[in-house]
């Protein structure tokens, strides 16, 4: 079967992602759950007796008759805790040092995002690594939680704020208001649309259950950061409404039997450049503040915030509402919001914990006898037994007292214990699903390495040993073979395996897939050996002598790929690029000025030989970094001698390209600093951008958007003249080859840009005030989006080489593997609501801009340098192996790594972005085939 070079390379990028697709799905398992029915009404255990029978066997009384829940987004611990709780929130600052309150700092995990947030704070559990992807669509939460079990008790519920609960919790809630949560450009009314609602709900006495969840502090972090003034003054905002909260449930206190709860929590923090997903202390710290008449406290008792899990809410609300506790919860009951009640009640509600854990701990650990936690359930609940035996018989000794109080600390070291235990045994790694994916995966990398030869010989089109392998013996055999393993594993694994789950027939299609690959691999070996080109290493090719060059690069790349096995590379990746690239440039100025020092003598080594059909594919790459090496083939494929262009500005050039972007290289390590250890460290955008505090503090209210884009800087008049620049030189070079129409498009689209920018108050036009009324840019963003598709209906070879009008000048917080630098303010650039399918598509393409720019150079060099139409075929080949080589090693890496101490907070993450990438990779190559099938039928 006869194949384009191009079409090949799709077929097998879109394979590999099927391959790293169920290698995600295994590495990344369910948490913890239970066996038990959902929607089962559970009978609760009776309390421990020894000898005898209790007369509690119902779930304990309601601590709290109304509950009212705020829920302030990305509000980070010092927000409320630090410099800023006290200027800023002063009436929250008294009741956490003098009123009936008690205070933690609970520590959210990894992912930092909304969706998994809620889902802990309402179901105790610890959500999978994975739903940071679900995070943007919401599946309705199937998990036995609060709000279920609080509905099914007939509790009356009211919500208002993100519509992210609306989709966890459809139907659910008696009345509500949802906003949307994406638009990250509008803080203000996102906060007011919820407190809209508040006075006439707070006379209201028809609801038991009230949360909020305000927004505003999320997005003005988004697009200002945490130290920008907005936040002073939405603090103060969200202060005054919890004041008025506060002061409402007391008034209303009195009418009822029970004190109310007011709960003032956040989902997760906010990083220094204001965004959040990863595990930073900044990200993972929140406040939580629990809020009641029954928490009086005496004079002189200070409380100081205490470190909680996040997941400790769920059970801490149960309790307090008179609910079963969440099946799934791995959280322990905060202890200070029970230490008013009698003994009795205490032990009663730890007993009612603490077996709930034992419970999941059994269904999810088979050795959980053995468990130090288990143990100690075991002991404390023996003890409890005759401490109730005591107290029914009217025992009030101090012997009851001291019973009673060991009982509690053996209870709370059980429960801090069984916490511990299943909240490390997050889940078991489908092993299965990852090796089947894996092997996928090193197949079609396979493929590419045994099909690299005959691109480099210029052949447009592979002929594909498919038909004859499949319909072999061996197919069959291995077929056979792999079948009988599913069949196997499927029958006999005890814990659920992805592969296992499908219908047979699709996990049949995976087998037919892996068997094909295997015979076709083993088809082309044989082929090549028949043919001899793996034996054969022909004497009369100088140029298969590597240089110093290619070493390099072959050794720089396989460093790079290995460096990926440790945490601290992965989290300072750019390191390794700075390092490489500098090498680079140092040993392409080495070779470059030898070979002209030295003279012809040495220059045939490195010539292209075109005449005999291949091409070196390390000389074409170091050709591709310099522009033009130590060579130039004319056009009867002749090398032309860089001695003989001696004083020529190509000459000049050559000399200089090294020099020069060894120096750009320098400006961009200084333009933004990022990573991880480095982020906080001055740059020259801070530089470029600082804005005059007394100037923003003075316009602070004024407009809907974020400071940085309403204040003048002290250094606008450079930053904008650095901007002007930037776009003449992105004109001047891309302009060379296109249309008369896509050079007017172009300019405009720029000159758009540079319009975008002066709308938003970040750059300044020459004859604008710096006074001059400030807008969101939604007219001028639309307008570059318009030239964006005029250079695309004027022919693909232009779009590509256009692309770079899309990116953005000024990046805020620079790349990294940190999932906080996805900077999803980028999604809404031109947008006034919330459209989901042009956000996500911006977000995306903002994330990976860099690829997308590289592979678009990659045609236009590839195009330069051959006059046939082979330049998409032979990219999108040279660009889908580039992207295989890293996942296929990355993902054998995070396998043998699995226990690494941070594989969720490092290595994780860097695992969805390459397999983003090797997504939007399948893209691009589909649009290159596309493309260059399109020019072949037209031809």
């Amino acid at each position: 079967m006869r194949l384009g070079s191009g079409a090949f390379a799709a077929c097998c990028v879109a394979i590999e992602v099927i391959g790293v697709a169920i290698f995600i799905r295994g590495f990344f398992p369910a948490p913890v759950r239970s066996a038990r029915p959902e929607h089962g009404v559970e009978i609760p255990a009776p309390e421990p007796v020894a000898g005898a029978s209790s007369n509690w066997t119902k779930l304990p009384s309601p601590l709290f008759s109304k509950v009212v829940i705020v829920l302030i987004d990305a509000l980070r611990d010092d927000f409320v805790f630090g410099a800023k709780g006290v200027k800023y929130m002063p009436y929250t600052t008294y009741l956490v040092e003098k009123g009936a309150s008690h205070s933690f700092v609970a520590e959210a995990k990894p992912p930092t995002v909304t969706m998994p947030r809620i889902k802990a704070l309402m179901t105790g559990s610890l959500p999978g690594f994975v739903d940071v992807i679900r995070n943007l669509n919401s599946p309705v939460l199937l998990e036995d939680n609060v709000i279920r079990q609080a509905k099914a008790a007939g509790k009356r519920m009211i919500f208002y704020g993100d519509e992210t609960w609306l989709k966890l919790f459809p139907k659910h809630f008696v009345e509500y208001d949802g906003t949307t949560s994406f638009f990250v450009s509008d803080y203000t009314e996102v906060d007011n649309n919820i407190t809209r609602h508040l006075d006439k709900v707070l006379k209201r006495g028809d609801w038991d259950v009230l949360i909020l969840h305000y927004l505003g502090l999320d997005h003005i972090g988004h697009i200002s950061g945490p130290n920008s003034p907005l936040i002073g003054h939405k603090l103060s905002e969200m202060d005054s409404i919890l004041m008025k909260i506060h002061t409402s449930l007391l008034s209303k206190e009195r009418e009822t039997l029970l004190p109310s709860l007011l709960v003032l929590c956040g989902d997760h923090g906010m990083s220094e450049t204001g965004s959040h997903g990863a595990s930073s202390t900044e990200e993972v710290s929140t406040p939580l503040i629990l809020i009641s008449s029954a928490f009086e406290r005496k004079p002189g008792d200070v409380r100081h915030p205490k470190h909680v899990q996040q997941t400790d809410l769920a059970a801490t609300l149960a309790i307090g509402l008179g609910l079963p506790i969440p099946k799934d919860s791995v959280g322990s009951l905060l202890f200070p919001v029970i230490e008013g009640k009698s003994m009795r009640e205490q032990l009663r509600f730890l007993h009612l914990n603490t077996l709930q854990l034992s419970k999941l701990l059994q269904e999810n650990v088979p050795s959980y006898e053995k468990d130090p936690g288990f143990e100690q359930f075991k002991m404390a609940e023996r003890l409890h037994g005759n401490w109730v035996k005591l107290h029914l018989e009217e025992n009030h000794s101090d012997i009851l007292l001291g019973l009673g109080t060991k009982v509690l600390r053996q209870y709370l070291g059980a429960l801090k214990t069984l916490s511990l235990s299943l909240s490390t045994q997050v889940a078991h790694y489908d092993i299965y699903s990852m090796a089947v994916g894996t092997v996928v995966v090193l197949e079609v990398l396979t493929l590419f390495l045994l099909s690299t030869p005959h691109v480099l010989c210029r052949k447009d089109e592979l002929d594909v040993p498919l038909l004859s392998p499949v319909f072999s013996l061996l197919f069959y055999l291995v077929f056979l073979v792999l079948s009988a393993i599913h069949v196997l594993v499927c029958t006999s694994s005890e814990s659920s395996c992805y592969l296992c789950s499908l219908p047979w027939l699709a996990a049949g299609g995976v087998m037919v897939l892996v068997s094909a690959l295997l015979c076709v691999i083993l088809s082309a070996l044989i082929r090549m050996v028949v043919d001899g080109t793996l034996l054969k290493k022909s004497a009369s090719h100088p140029s298969s002598e590597w240089s110093e060059v290619d070493l390099l690069l072959l050794l720089g790349t396989v460093g790079h790929v290995l460096s990926l096995g440790a945490s601290s590379f992965v989290e300072e990746e750019h390191q390794t690029w700075y390092f490489l690239v500098n090498t680079l440039c140092l040993a392409l100025s080495q070779e470059t000025c030898r070979s002209y020092f030295v003279g012809d003598d040495c220059e045939p080594q490195h010539h292209f030989h075109v005449e005999q059909g291949c091409v070196d594919i390390l000389a074409c790459t170091r050709k591709d970094s310099t522009s033009y090496s130590t060579f130039e083939p004319d056009r009867k494929g002749k090398g032309v001698s860089l001695s003989e262009t001696k004083g020529s500005c190509k000459w000049w050039a050559v000399l200089a390209s090294p020099w020069l972007v060894l120096i750009c290289c320098r400006l961009l390590r200084s333009l933004n600093q990022t990573g991880v250890q480095g982020a906080h460290r001055p740059d020259f955008s801070h530089w470029l951008t600082r804005c005059n505090s007394e100037i923003k503090s003075m316009v602070v209210h004024s407009t809907l958007l974020p400071v940085d884009k309403r204040t003048s800087s002290d250094h606008k008049a450079q930053l904008s003249g650095l901007a002007a620049l930037s776009l003449v030189v992105i004109f001047m070079l891309v302009q060379k080859g296109c249309s008369l129409v896509s050079k007017a498009a172009l300019a405009l689209g720029l000159l758009g840009v540079f319009c975008y920018r002066a709308a938003t108050g970040i750059v300044l036009f020459p004859w604008q005030p710096d006074n001059k009324s400030i807008s969101k840019g939604i007219i001028e963003a639309r307008f570059v989006y318009v030239f964006v598709l005029g250079i695309l209906f004027t022919g693909t070879k232009d779009l590509l080489k256009a692309q770079v009008i899309a990116t953005d000048f000024k990046t805020r917080t620079g790349n990294s593997n940190n999932i906080a630098t996805i900077d999803i303010s980028a999604g809404f650039v031109g947008l006034d609501t919330y459209m989901e399918i042009p956000a996500t598509f911006l977000t995306v393409f903002g994330t990976y801009v860099g690829p997308v720019l590289w592979a678009s150079h990659l045609v236009h060099f590839l195009s330069s340098e051959t006059n046939n139409g082979s330049a998409l075929s032979r990219a999108c080949f040279c660009y889908a192996l580039i992207g295989s080589v890293p996942v296929a090693t990355y993902i054998v890496l995070v396998t043998s790594l699995r226990y690494h101490l941070f594989i969720w907070s490092v290595f994780s993450p860097k695992l969805l972005y390459e397999g983003m990438h090797l997504l939007i990779t399948a893209a691009l190559c589909a649009v290159f085939t596309a493309t260059n099938q399109t020019r072949h039928t037209r031809a």
